[in-house]
């Protein structure tokens, strides 16, 4: 699958376009190139590396909503096996914006849960582009509480704009279902660890990170608005995204120096679309790494530092 670049990777695109007409010229028997497509293949290579070396805000936001990064999907096939997907939240329905099911990782037993966006027009549409909607939430409560009932460890993985703003999911009690959400992730008695793989968007991120353990790539955003709807509120104009972008401290490298976040997670040069493999495997490793730090805690004591992590978060 050829990647998809992004505005502010014009020159690379440029440099990559080169290099494959030259790589074509090569195949169809003409003179060897070889050493001159090696040469602007390390010049292409230096560029990706020093243009994601100094991102702006809003190039991460970019980056943390790329069509082509890993999905939930993507993760349960890369790093839990025995997937057993759970449906349906008994009272409405079943919302394919918000997936999980018992799973094991790396040998031990886990309830897996998180945001699918899709990535085709049909999968998106039947996954309502990742924003969940009240029966999703409510099934994300029934499956940590499930989870807490068998003393199973929690794994959430965030990455949506925000919940579904649609009249009918206010109908069915969106904000209600978003706070008990919440407040089940909070109240468990087993080790939660979270991760932003993408976007973290408003109570419809957070209603699935409020773990023990926060993770975030190092391309994700986590906010309490997009960059959009903030401008939109200030400057009454979705053009000042970016600089809406770079007021709100929206990366992981801030929200790590604020405390909202625990651990960074390395993503393969270019971002987490350029190499799947390489991302799933980096966030497996900080998973168990904060699965095992979390491992002999008691109840009490797992709920205590919850409570304490997010009660200090805003103190001066």
């Amino acid at each position: 699958m050829s990647t998809t670049f992004l505005d502010f990777e014009k020159p690379i695109a440029e440099l990559q376009s080169r290099i494959d007409e030259l790589r074509d010229t090569t195949a169809e028997g003409a003179v060897d190139i070889g050493a001159e497509i090696a040469k602007l293949q390390a010049k292409s290579d230096k560029l990706l590396r020093d243009t994601f070396a100094k991102l702006t805000p809003w190039q991460k936001t970019q980056v943390a909503r790329h069509p082509q990064r890993p999905h939930f999907k993507h993760y349960v096939a890369g790093l839990f096996d025995e997937f057993v997907p759970l449906a349906g939240d008994r009272a409405f329905g079943d919302d394919q914006a918000i997936m999980g099911g018992f799973a094991q990782f790396r040998g031990q037993r886990v309830m897996v849960l998180g945001h699918e966006k899709g990535e085709d027009t049909a999968s998106r549409l039947r996954h309502n582009f990742g924003m969940g909607k009240p029966e999703g939430y409510r099934k994300a409560i029934r499956l940590v509480e499930l989870a807490d009932r068998f003393g199973l460890p929690i794994v959430t993985l965030v990455d949506t704009s925000g919940a579904f703003p649609g009249i009918q999911a206010e109908e069915r009690g969106q904000a209600e279902a978003i706070a008990r959400s919440t407040e089940a992730c909070l109240a468990a008695g087993v080790p939660v660890v979270s991760a932003i793989v993408g976007e973290g968007g408003s109570g419809g991120a957070v209603a699935l990170a409020a773990g023990n353990r926060v993770l975030m790539f190092e391309h994700a955003v986590y906010s309490v608005i997009s960059p959009e709807g903030c401008a939109s509120i200030l400057w009454r104009t979705a053009d000042k995204a970016a600089e809406a972008a770079e007021a709100m401290r929206v990366t992981a490298q801030d929200l790590k120096s604020f405390g909202v976040i625990d651990t960074i997670v390395s993503e393969p040069v270019g971002g987490a679309h350029r190499d799947h493999a390489g991302a799933i495997a980096n966030l497996g490793d900080s998973i168990q790494k904060a699965l095992g730090e979390l491992a002999g805690l008691g109840r009490d004591e797992l709920k205590r530092g919850r409570a304490a992590k997010f009660l200090a978060m805003g103190r001066l």
